[in-house]
């Protein structure tokens, strides 16, 4: 098809903020390691949040320093006030992604402000943002929220539209934050942002494999022109603010769907699904995905076959 997508890794991030036992600094080092020597260099290290609600991700300044010894590792760190975006800024973070919800009920579960107080503070961040650093913007629940149900087009635009002329060179990511969205969905709101401010600007989106639509929603939005797409390696993750959204679309997944349609994604999927498998055996992780498994069923297929 001559054209090629960006996955951006959101394991490290997404994936382990879920996970109940401490995984050891010296351990994420190496997910971060391997995950850009399989190609996936935009990789979500860590979030600058409180260490009581997520002690899990503690050790993100940390991780942050220790990353910059990767040399293609371009890292990103999840904000969600401003607050935490000037704490990450003065840590050097070289990427923001700054996280804010369209239903009320969600963004005051997430972090305790109204959608428009989260709104003020990505403007004030955006705004005096150094030119030499990068921002993404998370919409969630853009689709569907866990409390109030499925999220109109309107809203989004509605919501969107000062954030935008804030920093227009910001990556925008929609966010399917249940997993409840559906490919009709999905190209509906993504038609309509892009009709409503442009489709040059740089468009994201994020899926969650809940109901097992996650792949099939990733190309509809590919099909209305995103070229960047969120991931979890081994399908690791979830919201742990939206009860039953378990289960980011896995990596590999979408490397193999892919590569498969002729779309580059300059990963390495052998690598990665070996990763993967490593991935799913963390203690207290809950793993999803497909692509792992029959892949990993089939070589072993291959090599009892070769053996007898």
């Amino acid at each position: 098809m001559n054209t090629s997508v960006t996955l951006v890794e959101v394991g490290p991030r997404d994936g382990f903020q879920s996970v109940g036992p401490f995984i050891p600094t010296e351990k994420k080092l190496h997910f971060l390691t391997q995950l850009d020597a399989c190609g996936l260099h935009d990789i979500e290290i860590g979030s600058f949040v409180s260490q009581k609600a997520l002690p899990q991700l503690a050790d993100t300044p940390t991780l942050l320093e220790l990353a910059r010894d990767i040399p293609r590792l371009r890292p990103r760190v999840l904000v969600p006030t401003l607050q935490q975006g000037r704490r990450a800024l003065a840590a050097d973070a070289p990427c923001l992604a700054f996280v804010l919800s369209v239903s009320e009920a969600h963004n005051r579960s997430n972090v305790r402000r109204t959608p428009e107080a989260s709104a003020s503070e990505y403007v004030a961040l955006a705004t005096s943002l150094p030119d030499d650093k990068e921002m993404r913007l998370n919409i969630g629940t853009a689709f569907d929220c866990p409390f109030e149900g499925r999220v109109q087009v309107d809203d989004v635009v509605r919501l969107l539209e000062p954030l935008i002329s804030a920093l227009p060179r910001a990556e925008f990511c929609l966010c399917d934050t249940t997993g409840r969205a559906d490919p009709k969905q999905v190209s509906d709101l993504f038609k309509a942002v892009g009709e409503s401010f442009g489709r040059d600007l740089r468009w994201a989106f994020h899926a969650h494999d809940t109901y097992g639509l996650g792949a099939a929603n990733v190309y509809a939005a590919f099909l209305q022109g995103v070229r960047v797409f969120d991931a979890s390696i081994a399908g690791l993750g979830g919201c742990p603010f939206a009860p039953g959204a378990t289960g980011n679309v896995a990596t590999e997944d979408l490397i193999y769907m892919f590569e498969k349609m002729g779309v580059s994604t300059g990963c390495d999927l052998d690598r990665m699904v070996a990763l993967a498998g490593e991935a799913a055996l963390l203690p207290g992780a809950q793993s999803g995905g497909r692509a792992r498994q029959a892949i990993t069923a089939r070589y072993a297929a291959e090599l009892n076959s070769s053996s007898t």
